[in-house]
């Protein structure tokens, strides 16, 4: 049987999340991680234009740089999220390197390697009163969509019917 991840939520409003990497992959993700972390910064020297908004709302600050190691000495949580291999390997590296020495977790996600993450991102359904996170470990991204789509639809219908 295949290793699931539990579903847990936590309170991330004041770790420090640090986000290597400016494209799609990276900035779906901190659309996520916007509505619940105040301290985002994304390491990059170029960004894709879904960073603009977040970036406008001051609600991420953009380092616009290449990944150097040091960089992510006080994070808590780290997202390697380039289409780079080798800087997500070296990001990965620092992670580990400073959970050892400082004792203490840091939680990491590499976009190109799952089995290196210690957590996924879910598909997000949100309303003013409900989070829903929905996973399926990477092995049915189509089904995920569907009960996303689905739950949506049953919220708004709720919704409706409340007014």
């Amino acid at each position: 049987m295949k290793k699931a991840f539990f579903p847990i939520f936590i309170d991330i409003s004041d770790k420090k999340v640090y986000v290597i990497g400016g494209g799609k992959i990276a900035a779906r993700r901190m659309k996520s991680l916007s509505s619940f972390a105040e301290d985002i910064t994304v390491i990059s020297p170029e960004i894709c234009a879904q960073f603009e908004p977040l970036i406008a709302e001051k609600k991420i600050t953009w380092v616009q740089k290449a990944y150097q190691p040091g960089m992510l000495k006080d994070a808590d949580i780290v997202l390697a999220a380039t289409d780079d291999p080798e800087t997500n390997r070296q990001v990965e590296e620092e992670t580990k390197r400073l959970e050892k020495e400082e004792k203490r977790q840091i939680l990491f996600n590499r976009a190109d390697k799952k089995e290196n993450c210690d957590f996924y991102f879910p598909s997000l359904v949100q309303t003013e009163d409900v989070v829903i996170g929905i996973n399926s470990g990477g092995s049915s991204p189509a089904t995920v969509k569907e009960m996303r789509r689905v739950i949506e639809k049953t919220l708004h219908m709720t919704k409706v019917t409340k007014e």
